[in-house]
C-alpha cells in the first residue's frame, strides 16, 4: 500500500519542479516574451537605420554625379556666394 502513496509523491515533485522551470526558472514563458519584445524593438531599429542609410548613400551618389548638389551645400551651410552674385540677407 506504501508504494502508491510514494510513487505519486515523486510524481508530484517532478510536476512542481517541471512548472517552476515554466514559470520562473531559465527559458521561462516570461523571459521568453521579455526576448520576443526585444526582438521586435531591435527590427524596429534596424528599419529606421536602414531607411537613414538609404538616404545617406543617395546623398552620396548626388554629391559624386555633379556640381549642383556641392554648389547647393556650399550656398546653404556656408553662406558662399558666387563670383558676380549679390547675397542679401532678410532679418526676421
Amino acid at each position: 500500500m506504501r508504494s502508491p502513496n510514494w510513487l505519486f509523491l515523486v510524481l508530484l515533485l517532478l510536476l512542481a519542479g517541471l512548472q517552476y522551470r515554466l514559470w520562473v526558472g531559465n527559458g521561462s514563458l516570461a523571459q521568453v516574451t521579455d526576448l520576443t519584445q526585444q526582438i521586435a524593438a531591435q527590427h524596429a531599429e534596424n528599419e529606421v537605420l536602414l531607411e537613414r542609410n538609404r538616404v545617406l548613400d543617395a546623398e552620396v551618389l548626388e554629391l559624386k554625379k555633379g556640381m549642383e548638389t556641392v554648389e547647393e551645400r556650399a550656398r546653404h551651410e556656408l553662406g558662399m556666394v558666387k563670383e558676380g552674385e549679390t547675397l542679401y540677407q532678410l532679418a526676421q
